[in-house]
């Protein structure tokens, strides 16, 4: 087994990195893919990777603890107990800057800590985003309270103390006995609406609630892998498009782009990208919101449909329609192994479509996950 040369000072108890040091995808994984590759004649699986450290640009905290010592970090397994990571070397160090500001201005505003046995307590959890061509960074504090009110002493300093380092700075509410980490609302504090990024040449915004990958040199290797699989002159499809780090880039190479998406997060900054394209550009591009198991009949006349589901895999009645009436090709951008070798089991079965191509990515570096890209073929 391949080991990278890094080291963790937080390691035992964080879970984070269950492979840290690891290089490359799991064994594991590596063989699955490997067997379904020969199963449809094709090669061995090749497997993208980045850098080992450093690399993750979106980070989801936990902020537990008590008034005065709070902890900001990652549960331990199967708990509530928050191992705080200040020196986390998987973080792009701003978000390690963000963390250790935002907990001493927790302790400067004497802010109340999220307690679950109570239900009590103000400082819930922290989102981190690091926008890579300015080097700042989109700051959530996320607070057991409707109103960002309570939290002011404490937005004010986080705001004074990262001065040019902050990207913008958000309150989020979240009230709920629950695990979810974001509420529904967002209440700007200061800076811009959205970090923007660039796949392909296409600008693409993420407000503070949209979906976004953490590891932007391989996300990107993942959208050029998909670009360089469209033919010039398409109409495609998209399902799951998210804010259009996707279909955005395909927009000079192909005739017309159908985009569906269900999150009201993800559907504003794919709005605001559209809004910056030129007018011959926009006019290729029809939004399609809602659930893909109701959006099936987007795919109807298409030549390359593109789905990037969650980790649970296609929406049944999408994945029932691919195999029914396949388009001349299918791309399938995966985060979830074992959902996608379900679904190309069922997209394969009655002979519509055949696996003609396999790749997969390192996107998420020291852990199980795999990405993968598969290409199908009209049968």
């Amino acid at each position: 087994m391949t080991r990278v040369n890094v080291s963790c000072p937080h390691r035992p108890p964080c879970p984070g990195c269950p492979r840290f040091g690891e290089h490359g995808i799991a064994p594991a994984a590596q063989a699955a893919l490997d067997a379904l590759a020969r199963a449809h004649g094709l090669p061995a699986v090749p497997v993208v990777s980045g850098a080992a450290a450093g690399f993750r640009l979106r980070a989801r905290l936990a902020i537990r603890g008590r008034l005065g010592a709070p902890k900001i970090g990652m549960f331990q397994l199967d708990t509530h107990r928050v191992v705080h990571i200040p020196n986390c070397v998987i973080h792009h160090p701003l978000v390690n800057r963000v963390a250790d500001v935002v907990r001493r201005s927790l302790v400067d505003a004497g802010v109340s800590i999220y307690s679950e046995a109570t239900h009590g307590g103000l400082a819930r959890y922290l989102q981190v985003v690091v926008e890579r061509g300015s080097q700042t960074a989109q700051v959530v504090l996320v607070g057991n309270c409707t109103t960002p009110e309570p939290l002011a002493p404490c937005l004010d300093f986080i705001r004074d103390r990262l001065g040019p380092e902050l990207h913008s700075l958000w309150f989020n509410a979240n009230c709920a006995r629950t695990n979810t980490i974001l509420g529904h609302e967002f209440h700007r504090w200061c800076g811009p609406e959205a970090v923007t990024e660039r796949f392909g040449g296409a600008v693409v915004h993420y407000p503070p609630g949209a979906f976004g990958q953490n590891n932007l040199e391989v996300a990107e290797r993942i959208v050029d892998n998909v670009r360089g699989s469209v033919p010039p002159g398409a109409r495609v499809t998209e399902f799951y498009a998210g804010v259009g780090a996707i279909g955005l880039s395909l927009l000079p190479k192909v005739a017309a782009l159908r985009m569906n998406e269900v999150s009201p997060p993800s559907l504003r900054g794919l709005e605001r990208g559209l809004a910056g394209l030129e007018a011959a550009d926009r006019a290729k591009v029809e939004v399609i919101p809602g659930p893909a198991g109701d959006a099936c009949a987007a795919a109807a006349g298409a030549d390359t449909v593109i789905v990037d589901p969650p980790r649970k895999g296609l929406d049944p009645p999408l994945c029932e329609q691919l195999a029914a009436q396949p388009p001349g090709r299918l791309i399938y951008v995966s985060c979830g192994l074992e959902s996608f070798l379900a679904d190309t089991a069922r997209l394969t079965s009655g002979g519509g479509l055949r696996l003609t191509g396999l790749a997969a990515f390192d996107l998420m570096p020291h852990t199980e996950h795999v990405e993968t890209v598969g290409v199908f073929e009209r049968g």
